[in-house]
């Protein structure tokens, strides 16, 4: 404590051994009795000794409140400038500190409920792979259904991590959505086969953007427009100045359009029929802002949704 109370004050000392310098200077220069000089050494070394022992007691209280935490309590004890501006500037460190606190919990617990979603999802493909393979009952076009649901989910929760964590690699060219969506159409063919559903693809759509992304955005459309289509229906997507994608499906309850794009919300038909994590159009909304792009819903029970995705200009 001795240490870090003159390495603190030390330039006091410092000025105080100068001027005691001085002083012997001057007289030696007017050539003063050395009595003089020993008596003005003793009368000022008392006072410093004296104003010592004073800074030093206060010295060590205030580094026991720091040192101890307890400087909130006893902020009368910090009553200089510099210990209030100091308090200040910890004060806001410590504001910040906590909001950061409560915003990783918050995303802590909103990834927990993701994997607890994520993983009852996942028994459902992983079930029916298990029961047909018991069975030696493999059908190509059911089990290709099963691993594609199986690659959505791991998609959306790994790309659900990335953009909490901010990791997310845009790399944004020249691109041709119509390639995208005739790749998409491919991935999805056996369930189309499987509904009777005919995909109708028109026009084209030139703009720079990340394929990546932009793939993952439109697979999440596509697969609703899928997996919500009545059988014998048609999925059409027009490309002209953005995309359009329409189903003849179920519909969407008009109260639930207003918060389709809120985490976790699956909304009447996710729960009615149990296909929904609640995180799909919500990844979607949130890659497609990081693009640029826009995304609205129209839909009407039993008579089918529209889905359209713009750049503003």
């Amino acid at each position: 404590m001795i240490r870090k109370f003159f390495k603190e004050y030390r330039g006091w000392y410092l000025l105080y051994l100068l001027i005691c310098l001085g002083l012997m200077g001057m007289f030696a220069l007017y050539q003063l009795p050395f009595d003089f000089i020993l008596q003005s050494l003793f009368f000022t070394s008392s006072l410093l000794a004296i104003w010592t022992v004073g800074l030093f007691v206060k010295f060590q209280s205030k580094q026991t409140l720091l040192e101890t935490g307890l400087y909130e309590d006893h902020v009368d004890a910090l009553h200089l400038p510099s210990d209030l501006a100091y308090l200040r500037v910890l004060a806001q460190e410590k504001t910040r500190a906590k909001e950061h606190i409560l915003a990783y919990k918050s995303r802590e617990n909103e990834l927990e409920s993701l994997v607890k979603i994520w993983s009852h999802q996942m028994k459902v493909p992983l079930a029916a792979l298990s029961l047909m393979s018991q069975t030696n009952q493999l059908n190509q076009t059911e089990v290709d259904h099963q691993l594609l649901r199986l690659d959505n989910y791991m998609a959306n929760l790994l790309n659900y991590m990335k953009l909490s964590s901010q990791a997310s690699d845009f790399r944004f060219e020249k691109i041709e959505v119509k390639d995208i969506v005739v790749e998409l159409i491919k991935k999805y063919r056996s369930q189309c086969f499987q509904k009777e559903l005919t995909v109708d693809v028109s026009g084209s759509w030139q703009l720079k953007s990340d394929r990546k992304w932009l793939s993952f955005a439109l697979s999440q459309v596509i697969d609703n427009a899928v997996k919500y289509s009545q059988t014998g229906g048609t999925v059409r997507i027009q490309l002209e100045e953005g995309i359009q994608i329409s189903d003849q499906g179920i519909g969407i309850l008009p109260e639930d359009i207003p918060r389709l794009f809120e985490e976790g919300f699956t909304g009447y038909n996710g729960r009615e029929h149990q296909k929904a994590s609640g995180f799909g159009l919500y990844l979607t909304k949130q890659v497609l802002t990081q693009l640029g792009l826009s995304i609205d819903i129209t839909s009407q029970i039993e008579q089918g949704t529209e889905v359209r995705i713009w750049q503003e200009k």
